[in-house]
C-alpha cells in the first residue's frame, strides 16, 4: 500500500480524546472537524518542562532521508514505552505538495493524520499568513497612491507579496501606482515570507503584534526606514493571524498527539515550526520530538543559531537521520542502481555523514545517528554504517518506523532517553553581537567548509545599510541550496575550500534576523518538469488520490 492508502486504514480517535490525554479540557481547544483542533495556548498552564529532541538529517537527495518519518515514529515509540511524548512539526506548503517533494506528514506506518487535510488547506494557517503579508503590500501601494505622506521611495520598497504555490513567473513583476511603475519587485512563496518567520518566532500575541509592526517595508527619499507600524497596520495584521496563531493538534497512526504549526522552508528561511508550538509541547509532555527542514547544514544550524537563542531553549539530544540510498547517491551511485547492494558506493558517500557529524559536534556532544531502514538495505550495508559511527565515537541506532511504526524506533527512543539525562552541553555557533561579517563567514566556513567568500556589489551595499541602521546585532539566516553543504547543488559528499558568492542580503527587522542569499537560490521556487499536480485527483467516491 502507498502512504495515503495506509493512512486511510487508520482508525482515528476523536481529537477530544487525544487532547484529553494531554490534560487539555474541551474549553482549551477549538474543534476543526472530528480529527483536528487548535489549542488555545494562552489557556495552558503547566509547571512541566519536557526534554527537547531535534531530528535532522544529512543533505537531502531525490530518495528521501525520512526526518518526519523518524520523528513521528519516535513519538509512537516513546508512548509505546508508556512515556509521555508529543511531536511538534512544521506545516506543509502547497508548493512542494503539487511540485516535486510531496507532502510532509511522514510515510508508511509512521504518519500523522488526517494526512490529506494536513497536506492541503489544513486549518487555514498558511492562507491567513498569505493574507496578512499581502495586506502589507496593498497598504504600501495605497499609501503612495493616496498622497505618500511618508515620502516612500517607490524604488526602495523592500517587502514582497507572497503566494503558497511554486510560480517562477512571479519572481519579478512590475506594476503601476500613482507615481509611476514599480519594477524589480516580486513574490516570495509564503513559506519564505517574513510574516511566516514572525509567526514562528513570536512567543505570544503581544510579541506577534510588535514584530509585525517592526517589519521594514521601504526607505523614504532620504534613506530613512519605513516600518509597517508607520502605516498603522499592526492591529489588522495581528487580527488576521489571531486564530492561526493557536497551534494545531492532530494524531499519529497510533493515535498519539502531534502539534503541527508554522512552516518556513529551511533553504530560504529558518526552517522550524513555531516557538509557541515548541513551548506548548514542552509544557504538555516529558519528551518533545521536533524537526528542522532539509539537512543539518540548513535547518539544524538555524534551529540552534536562530530559534534557540530567541526562544531561550536548548535541545537535549540531536538525531541525525541517514539512509543507505542517500549515502550511495552522495557516493556517485547511478539512479538505476540505487536500490542495488553496494558497499563501495556507500563508503564513497560516507563523507557526507562525516561533515554533518563534525558540524553538529560544534553545538553539542549529544548526537545519535539513526539509520532510517529500507527493505532493500543489506546486512553488510547496515554494518558498514554502524562500524563507521563506532569509529567516530557516535551513537548509532536502526530506525524501522516506515515498515513497523513505533515499535521500529524503540531502541532509538531508549538511547535518546539515556542521552537526555546527561548534562546539557549545547551552545550556539556564534554570539549575535559578533560583527556582522564575522557571523556570516563563521557559518559559511565552519558549517559549509568554504574557502573564499565573495560579495556582490548589491550585497555590499545592503551590508553597509544594515550597519548604518545599527541592525547588525541580529542572527544570520543563510539561504542556499539544500542538496549540498556548499552553494552548488552538484557538489555532493564533503566538498572543501570552494568559492562562495554572497549574492544578496535582506534585513528582516520584524522577524529579527538577516537573510544572506548564496549562489542561485531564489525565494520563489519553480515547478519541475513532472510536477505532482499531474497525479493528484479525486476518485468516484470523492476520495483524494495521488498525495504522498
Amino acid at each position: 500500500m502507498n502512504d495515503i492508502e495506509i493512512a486511510k486504514t487508520c482508525v482515528k480517535k476523536d481529537i477530544r480524546e487525544v487532547a484529553q490525554r494531554l490534560g487539555l479540557s474541551e474549553d482549551q481547544i477549538e474543534i476543526y472537524g472530528k480529527y483536528k483542533a487548535k489549542i488555545k495556548f494562552n489557556d495552558v498552564m503547566s509547571g512541566k518542562q519536557g526534554k527537547l529532541v531535534l531530528v535532522t538529517a544529512i543533505n537531502p537527495t531525490p530518495y528521501g532521508e525520512g526526518k518526519t518519518t523518524v520523528s513521528i515514529g519516535l513519538v509512537d515509540a516513546f508512548n509505546h514505552n508508556e512515556l509521555n511524548a508529543i511531536g511538534v512539526l512544521r506545516e506543509p506548503s502547497l508548493g512542494p505538495v503539487f511540485g516535486l517533494k510531496g507532502g510532509a506528514t511522514g510515510g508508511g506506518y509512521s504518519q500523522v493524520v488526517p494526512m490529506e487535510d494536513i497536506n492541503l488547506h489544513f486549518t487555514g494557517d498558511l492562507h491567513a499568513i498569505t493574507s496578512c503579508n499581502n495586506l502589507i503590500s496593498a497598504a504600501i501601494d495605497n499609501h503612495i497612491y493616496q498622497g505618500n505622506e511618508l515620502n516612500i521611495n517607490p524604488d526602495k520598497i523592500c517587502f514582497k507579496r507572497c503566494v503558497d504555490v511554486n510560480d517562477r513567473a512571479l519572481r519579478r513583476i512590475s506594476y503601476d501606482i500613482k507615481d509611476g511603475i514599480i519594477e524589480n519587485n516580486g513574490f516570495n512563496i509564503t513559506a519564505a515570507s517574513e510574516v511566516m518567520s514572525i509567526f514562528c518566532l513570536a512567543k505570544d500575541y503581544t510579541e506577534l503584534r510588535e514584530k509585525l509592526g517592526n517589519i521594514m517595508v521601504a526607505e523614504d527619499a532620504f534613506g530613512k526606514p519605513i516600518y509597517a507600524r508607520d502605516l498603522k497596520l499592526e492591529g489588522s495584521l495581528v487580527t488576521l493571524l489571531k486564530d492561526a496563531f493557536n497551534p494545531n493538534l492532530v494524531q499519529t497512526l497510533e493515535n498519539n498527539p502531534v502539534i503541527i504549526h508554522g512552516g518556513p522552508f529551511a533553504n530560504i528561511a529558518h526552517g522550524c515550526n513555531s516557538i509557541v508550538a515548541t513551548n506548548l509541547g514542552l509544557k504538555l509532555a516529558d519528551y518533545v520530538i521536533t524537526e528542522a527542514g532539509f539537512g543539518a547544514d540548513l535547518g539544524a544550524e538555524k534551529f540552534m543559531d536562530v530559534k534557540c537563542p530567541i526562544a531561550g531553549i536548548k535541545p537535549d539530544c540531536l538525531v541525525l537521520a541517514v539512509t543507505t540510498r542517500a549515502l550511495k547517491h552522495n557516493g556517485g551511485c547511478p539512479k538505476e542502481e540505487i536500490n542495488e547492494p553496494s558497499v563501495d558506493y556507500l563508503v564513497a558517500g560516507l563523507p557526507n555523514l562525516e561533515v554533518h557529524i563534525e558540524n553538529l559536534r560544534k553545538f553539542t556532544s549529544h548526537i545519535i545517528v539513526a539509520l532510517n531502514k529500507f527493505a532493500t538495505d543489506t546486512p553488510e550495508e547496515v554494518e558498514t554504517i554502524k562500524k563507521y559511527c563506532s569509529e567516530k565515537q557516535i551513537e548509532f541506532s536502526i530506525c524501522d518506523t516506515y515498515e513497523a511504526g513505533g515499535v521500529g524506533a524503540i531502541a532509538l527512543a531508549d538511547k535518546i532517553k539515556t542521552m537526555c539525562e546527561l548534562e546539557n552541553d549545547f551552545k550556539p555557533l556564534y554570539d549575535k553581537d559578533e560583527p556582522l561579517i564575522a557571523k556570516i563567514e563563521k557559518v559559511i566556513k565552519e558549517i559549509y567548509h568554504a574557502g573564499t567568500i565573495n560579495y556582490s556589489k548589491e550585497a555590499v551595499e545592503k551590508l553597509e545599510m544594515i550597519n548604518r541602521l545599527e541592525e547588525n546585532n541580529l542572527p544570520i539566516c543563510i539561504a542556499k541550496t539544500q542538496y549540498s553543504i556548499s552553494d552548488d547543488p552538484k557538489k555532493l559528499g564533503y566538498p572543501k575550500g570552494f568559492e562562495v558568492m554572497v549574492r544578496d542580503v535582506e534585513l528582516h527587522t520584524g522577524a529579527g534576523f538577516i537573510t544572506v542569499l548564496l549562489g542561485q537560490i531564489v525565494t520563489m521556487p519553480g515547478l519541475p518538469k513532472r510536477p505532482n499536480y499531474e497525479i493528484i485527483d479525486i476518485d468516484e467516491n470523492n476520495e483524494i488520490t495521488g498525495l504522498f
